[in-house]
Order: structure tokens, then C-alpha cells, then sequence
């Protein structure tokens, strides 16, 4: 597998927890916490203390059904927190579809591109992140939130992801990239009902024969919610999936994910070490 050069004690021989604040006033589970500019600088300060080896800052939702924001607001949610992260030695990465979004912080001190279209959503990402030299997540992406849904169609989930990510994943090395940079994201929930979920996520091991980094982001998502609704068919809401997330990021960790995004750092933290420890004892038996 790739090594992604992150510089993150740990990385080596666990799987690396990446704690998400979002600087916005719309996404899916925590919306608004943290869109104020020193709340988020905080939370991302306690993620670190809780145990993150990397702070994720986005300033656009990508729940489903969200709208774009522009350039210029993007900008002002993200630079300055980034800023302020980085100033205090923490390792951040943005979360952005857009190449002068990446651009500009990377300048401001992010040391990884997070982009949920894997490049497709801007097509000068690819040459802005080979500029910069810093990782970059590819994720599979079918389309804009306002209609993704719509594309969740797949007679093969898992094939049909890999392949998909292999092609977009070549695109970007033609643009420059090098391989070390690229870490791949199935996109949980991008253009996925439940069992295209459950399916990826059973799949970790054939997604990781591409041959890089697989970063896994379950965390709160609907499918959790749906897989413990209430009897009556409430799903349980985003903020009481926390556990099932546990559950995931555990067996994620054990199945060979590279990274887990998470909303609630501490227990994940604690959840990859025990699958660690899993995996080494397995070994030496």
C-alpha cells in the first residue's frame, strides 16, 4: 500500500482517526455548532486533545439536498480556522470541492485535500493539489448533493466503485499527481442507498487492493440511523448513531482502512487501537 506522507505518529501501525469540524450553518449532524469562527478553532483544539491525528475543515455542506455556496464564503469559513489550527501544530486538511479553496488553504497551513467529487466537480483540482504536493483524497462522487440519490443505481456496488475510482483515480495521476498523494474514499452515502453501504463496507479489503490509503467516513450517516430505527420506523436521529459509528470504525480499522472521519474523536480513538491490537495479536498467533 501507498504511504501517504502525513508525518502522523501512529500511522504505521494503526489506523489514523480524522476529526471533522464543520464550519457551517447546514450540515447534516451538527450544523451551526461550530459556525462561528473561535467555536470551530476550538473544537478542532479539543479533537486533537481527544485524540485526532488530523482535523478536517469544510465550509460547505454536502448533506443531501444542499445547496452550493460561493467561492468567496468558502473562503471566509475555512482560511481563517485553518490558520489559527495550524498555528497551534495541528494537522489539518481541508474539505473542498474547489481548486482555489485547496489552493488557498494549503498556503494557509492544510496538509491534506479532502475532495468529496474526486476532482470532478472542479476540473483544475487535480493540477492545483499536484502544485501543492500535499495528499489528496479521491472520493467516488456521481453528481452534486441536489441529486445524487437519484444516482444511486448499481448492479455491482462494489465492482462498480472500484473500477470508477480506479479510472478517476488514473485521470488525476495524468494531471500530475503522483501516486504517493492519493488516498481513495468509497464515498459512503454519496450516491448510496443502505446496502450499497453495508456492501462497500464489507468490500474494505477488495477497495484496498487498488493499492493506496482508504479513508472510510460512516460516521452518523443516514444507513446508521435506519439500521436502528425505533419500531415504529423512526430512524434514530445523527446525534444517537454515535455508537453504531464505534462499531464501524472498528471493523473498518480491522478490515484495513487507512482513516476513519468521525464526528466524536475520543471512543474512535480508543475503537482503532483495540482493532490494532486485534490485528497484532492475529498476527502473531
Amino acid at each position: 500500500m501507498t504511504s501517504v506522507p502525513m508525518n502522523v505518529p501512529g500511522g504505521a501501525d494503526r489506523c489514523l482517526v480524522m476529526g471533522v469540524v464543520n464550519v457551517t450553518p447546514d450540515s447534516f449532524s451538527d450544523g451551526g455548532r461550530w459556525f462561528d469562527e473561535d467555536a470551530a478553532i476550538q473544537h478542532g483544539l479539543d479533537l486533537v486533545r481527544e485524540g485526532a491525528d488530523i482535523v478536517d475543515v469544510g465550509g460547505e455542506s454536502t448533506r443531501p439536498g444542499a445547496a452550493r455556496v460561493s467561492l468567496q464564503e468558502e473562503l471566509t469559513r475555512v482560511l481563517p480556522v485553518i490558520r489559527a489550527l495550524d498555528a497551534e501544530g495541528v494537522r489539518v486538511s481541508v474539505d473542498t470541492m474547489r481548486a482555489e479553496v485547496a489552493r488557498a488553504a494549503v498556503e494557509a497551513g492544510a496538509r491534506l485535500v479532502n475532495d468529496v467529487s474526486g476532482g470532478l466537480a472542479d476540473p483544475d483540482m487535480p493540477r492545483a493539489v499536484a502544485a501543492t504536493g500535499v495528499p489528496y483524497v479521491v472520493m467516488h462522487w456521481r453528481g452534486h448533493s441536489h441529486d445524487m440519490d437519484s444516482r444511486a443505481v448499481y448492479a455491482d456496488v462494489v465492482t462498480e466503485v472500484r473500477e470508477e475510482l480506479s479510472k478517476r483515480v488514473d485521470l488525476v495521476l495524468a494531471e500530475g499527481v503522483t501516486e504517493k498523494q492519493i488516498v481513495i474514499d468509497p464515498g459512503l452515502g454519496f450516491a448510496k442507498n443502505a446496502d450499497h453501504n453495508w456492501a462497500l463496507l464489507a468490500g474494505i479489503p477488495k477497495l484496498a487492493a487498488l493499492g493506496f490509503p482508504l479513508l472510510v467516513g460512516a460516521s452518523r450517516k443516514r444507513f446508521l440511523g435506519r439500521l436502528l430505527a425505533d419500531p415504529d420506523g423512526t430512524p434514530r436521529p445523527f446525534s444517537r448513531s454515535d455508537d453504531a459509528t464505534l462499531a464501524v470504525t472498528a471493523l473498518a480499522a480491522h478490515a484495513g482502512a487507512w482513516c476513519v472521519r468521525v464526528h466524536e474523536v475520543g471512543p474512535n480513538a480508543d475503537a482503532v487501537r483495540v482493532a490494532a491490537a486485534w490485528k497484532r495479536a492475529g498476527a502473531n498467533t
